[in-house]
């Protein structure tokens, strides 16, 4: 009988330690949905190679995440949306533009990819299970980010997105 207690205790605990986020991960809130990812780890390669992707911005007055409404003010219910939205972007405009001759600068920009891979497919599974609803306000504000984008250069557009990466973590973490 004790036996069973024990095993009963230990299987719980096991559970229960199987649903904790690991170690530096967060669990991100996008409307109805959660997401457990290693954003200490997405930051720390994005803040070994901000200066070098920022340098290579040619025009410093237009912001592709942060024009007037673009991110700001994003209500709850939209957020799973435009999150899936701006993923999408990110691996199918911005990660694909992003090479430079620096090979460590490569591998930063292809280990946050993967980051954003993974997210994706975490981020589609709520998605596909119609948890991610998209309203008008979210289509808008994800079609303004698309028009500041498809204003410029492919691969000066795609730098600028990727140095503009904290202003879109800071929006998934808040």
């Amino acid at each position: 009988m004790k036996g069973s207690h024990l095993f009963l205790c230990l299987f719980s605990m096991s559970c229960w330690v199987g649903l904790m986020p690991t170690a530096g991960n967060k669990i991100l809130h996008f409307g109805a949905c959660r997401v457990s990812m290693s954003m200490t780890e997405i930051r720390a390669g994005f803040t070994a190679i901000k200066a070098n992707i920022q340098a290579r911005d040619p025009i410093r007055t237009l912001s592709i995440l942060s024009s007037p409404r673009s991110l700001h003010k994003v209500k709850s219910s939209d957020r799973c949306c435009i999150t899936h939205h701006l993923l999408n972007f990110y691996m199918d405009k911005v990660f694909k533009h992003c090479k430079t001759e620096d090979s460590y600068v490569n591998r930063k920009i292809s280990s946050i990819a993967n980051s954003f891979l993974s997210m994706r497919r975490k981020l589609g599974q709520c998605h596909e299970q119609n948890q991610c609803m998209c309203g008008q306000e979210s289509t808008e504000k994800f079609k303004e980010i698309l028009a500041n984008y498809e204003g410029m250069n492919v691969t000066s557009a795609a730098m600028k997105s990727l140095g503009e990466l904290d202003i879109l973590l800071d929006w998934m973490e808040k």
